[in-house]
């Protein structure tokens, strides 16, 4: 009777869903902010907050590197992190990530100059000739990433390529209209940069889970939790700490970045 009993507890163990049994995950991102980012040696950000809130009601404990994007993505890879965070879906990851249904947020990627070289740029064509900053490792807009009628330029970080910008060592940079409007604003850019009016493109960015055994089911948990979180005040708080009431006027408003 007791052998029995002791193999009907290993196989109820066994049933059970491996949050019960959740390890730490390791999540890598490079900054990004107002998503993630590091502020005085401490992470901060829309998504990071977020992403804490929703794993804590899992009960699973999560640990922040912030590293290079390039290196972020070697490293969910090889197997050395458990998660990457705001990555956008692209083919080619599928052999290694498993991603939630449900986003993070969304990006919209535009077009910043210097005030004092204006560019009339209303559409692809007309970045005929010009250098735009880019940012390394990160997935652009197919036409906009082969186009051979202007270079592309990459930086080390996006406030590199602002200041790059400043100088008029480029004369455009791609970015987040979010990220670009944070930046700018942190680097005292404000009246020396403008964002263009042409979107380059539109993408949801989510996290991006290094594909193990029990991973599928992590990601079902967290879209489905995240969802919910989406609908309560907490989330639209969030939101309007980092961006204001102008840039989040209502809880389920989901946006983000057309990069990784």
């Amino acid at each position: 009777m007791r052998m029995l009993i002791f193999s009907l507890l290993l196989l109820l163990l066994a049933g059970l869903s491996p949050l019960a049994h959740a390890e730490r995950l390791r999540i890598v991102s490079d900054d990004w902010a107002p998503y993630l980012y590091q502020e005085n040696g401490q992470p901060k950000g829309i998504d990071y907050e977020v992403t804490n809130e929703v794993f804590k009601r899992l009960g699973v404990e999560v640990q922040w590197q912030f590293l290079p994007w390039r290196r972020c993505l070697a490293m969910v890879e090889q197997g050395l992190a458990d998660a990457v965070m705001d990555i956008f879906r692209v083919d080619s990851r599928q052999g290694y990530l498993v991603y939630p249904d449900e986003p993070m947020s969304e990006v919209e990627f535009i077009l910043y100059q210097a005030r004092s070289r204006p560019h009339p740029v209303e559409r692809l064509e007309d970045l005929a000739g010009l250098t735009v900053g880019t940012s390394p490792g990160y997935v652009y807009d197919g036409s906009f990433a082969e186009s051979p009628l202007f270079r592309r330029e990459p930086a080390p970080s996006h406030e590199a390529n602002f200041g790059k910008l400043a100088l008029g060592r480029i004369d455009l940079l791609v970015t987040d209209r979010r990220v670009g409007r944070y930046v700018s604003r942190q680097l005292g850019l404000e009246q020396t940069v403008e964002a263009l009016p042409l979107v380059i493109s539109r993408r949801q960015q989510y996290l991006g889970l290094a594909r193990k055994p029990g991973r599928e089911q992590l990601a079902q948990a967290f879209s489905d939790e995240l969802r919910r979180f989406k609908q309560e005040p907490a989330y639209a708080a969030i939101n309007a700490r980092y961006l204001g009431n102008r840039d989040f006027p209502f809880a389920v408003e989901q946006q983000e970045r057309s990069t990784p």
